[in-house]
């Protein structure tokens, strides 16, 4: 597998080019005056989901120079590598396998590396959810409390809060992932030892947010009387010993080729399968499946994840829009910002290439967003008529799962309207009510929000990412930067009991002689 890093590809100095002669000064209002098909050249269908491009700042030309870049840089080859298990998170040594997750099984087994990992899959699959199965049965337990953080967290979180109109056993599930003890206190108050089951999710069974957590329920379960420890607690790990060592039977592993911000379509998403039963969290693998199949079989121009990414990467690195907002229009999904905050940010977050040579361009944007309405009576403000340029992806659903009269539709004249106003604009003489429009986005749409159409949406902004990574040339599957501080924080504990401060600088020596004061 060869990858060029996409500014030494002879594409990238002929979009610069291009940028320079045209697309700096590129007008969206004039591009749809001059291209009535406009719409239909720039939209197209995925799996479950519609996407409107159209209203981004991009035109024919430059999109063949963004798929001659893709070409040159190795993309193709780097998603087959990918899709064919080869080692391409190196700096880890490992595979990036997560679309194996979603894979349906296989009929025959042929002894391969991929078939035996498969039959892995879909063995721990099968166990996961019969076990899920037995706990939306058990009417002894009410409350499911998920302990993990990042991936173990944002996921399983993010996604039972989408589908809730598919959860049908009255459990009620509650996440805690803030090594904060407000948090975890909080969600105590609410629950009763003796009908509560704790998932502990934590691959090494050493996160220390994590563990801090679960020691500290597992101490409350016991002053209020729990003995059964077992039945009350099972564990999303592979450290089978150390979880048999805090007094936890079940166990649910994953695999090392397994990124945490990957991890939901594994036994991390145990809590969706509780949430939704055993058949919507399958469905929520196929809807995946369809659009990894989709991002690895379609020709490149018709390619949803690889016209986002190209995008991004436009957007960027010649733009130089530093953020990207998400609006979804959805109550449902108020918690996917935030989840792909984590997917892009630290996936992309990286100034090295992958042979460790600093980058002369940007890499990811800051990702953030609100749902709308809300967002629009928060931060639009600046999206309208603010100094930056910051373009913005609306996520929309076309089908209500109420029946309140009005709502619906005027939240989707919303979506519309806003869409329309960064694009079109106002004139105001006198300044204060001038709306320089020509601002982009991009408009995403599902017939509905289920369970497969989520997993293709997840899909989705997964391979958009792997995109733009790989194009960039670095390696979005490591996340280093996570550690110093993490590291950092253990000598920091350590000197909050002691008072030492040898050594320290003095702006960490004085805070820390603050708070022991």
């Amino acid at each position: 597998m060869a990858r060029t890093r996409c500014d030494r590809t002879p594409a990238w100095a002929q979009l610069q080019l291009a940028y320079d002669n045209s697309g700096k000064a590129f007008d969206l209002r004039q591009a749809f005056a001059q291209d009535a098909g406009r719409f239909e050249a720039f939209s197209q269908s995925a799996p479950y989901v519609f996407a409107d491009l159209s209203k981004n700042r991009i035109d024919a030309a430059t999109d063949k120079l963004l798929f001659d870049l893709a070409r040159q840089s190795g993309l193709q080859e780097h998603r087959d590598a990918m899709f064919a298990g080869e080692k391409i998170n190196h700096t880890e040594g490992r595979e990036v396998w997560h679309v194996l997750l979603r894979t349906p099984p296989e009929s025959s087994q042929d002894g391969s590396h991929r078939s035996v990992e498969l039959a892995k899959v879909h063995e721990t699959l099968n166990a996961m959810l019969a076990f899920a199965e037995s706990v939306r049965s058990d009417s002894g337990i009410t409350d499911v409390v998920n302990i993990g953080i990042g991936g173990s967290d944002l996921g399983p979180q993010m996604a039972v809060i989408a589908l809730d109109a598919f959860a049908t056993t009255g459990k009620r599930l509650h996440f805690v992932s803030n090594v904060d003890g407000h948090e975890l206190a909080a969600t105590l108050k609410t629950v009763k030892a003796d009908s509560t089951l704790f998932l502990i999710a934590s691959k090494t069974f050493t996160t220390i947010e994590t563990m801090t957590n679960a020691r500290s329920a597992k101490a409350w379960f016991e002053a209020q009387g729990g003995t059964d420890t077992a039945r009350h607690f099972a564990a999303l790990t592979t450290n089978v010993a150390a979880a048999n060592a805090f007094g936890i039977t079940t166990t649910f592993g994953f695999w090392d080729w397994v990124g945490g911000r990957y991890s939901l379509w594994s036994a991390i998403g145990l809590p969706l399968a509780i949430a939704i039963g055993a058949q919507g969290f399958r469905e929520f693998l196929a809807g995946a499946h369809a659009m990894d199949e989709h991002f690895r079989t379609a020709p490149l121009e018709q390619n949803l994840p690889v016209r986002l990414g190209l995008l991004d990467l436009w957007y960027r690195n010649f733009h130089g829009f530093t953020s990207r907002s998400i609006a979804p229009y959805h109550s449902a999904l108020r918690r996917l910002p935030a989840y792909l905050q984590q997917l892009e940010m630290e996936s992309n977050g990286k100034r090295v290439d992958a042979e460790g040579a600093a980058l002369p361009f940007g890499t990811s944007p800051v990702l953030w967003g609100e749902p709308g309405t809300n967002g629009q009576h928060a931060y639009f403000q600046m999206l309208h008529q603010g100094t930056d340029v910051v373009p913005l992806e609306f996520v929309a659903v076309k089908k209500p799962r109420h029946a309140l009269a009005s709502h619906h539709t005027l939240l989707l004249a919303n979506v519309l309207a806003q869409a329309q106003a960064l694009m079109v604009g106002k004139v105001d003489a006198g300044g204060h009510k001038h709306f320089p429009g020509n601002r982009p986005s991009t408009f995403l749409l599902l017939d509905d929000l289920t369970p497969a159409s989520l997993g293709a949406l997840i899909a989705l902004q997964e391979h958009r990412v792997f995109v733009s990574g790989s194009l960039w040339g670095i390696n979005s599957f490591d996340q280093w930067g996570v550690e110093l501080g993490k590291v950092l924080a253990k000598d920091v504990e350590a000197r909050l009991g002691s008072g030492d401060t040898t050594g320290l600088d003095g702006s960490t020596a004085g805070l820390l002689a603050r708070l022991r004061a």
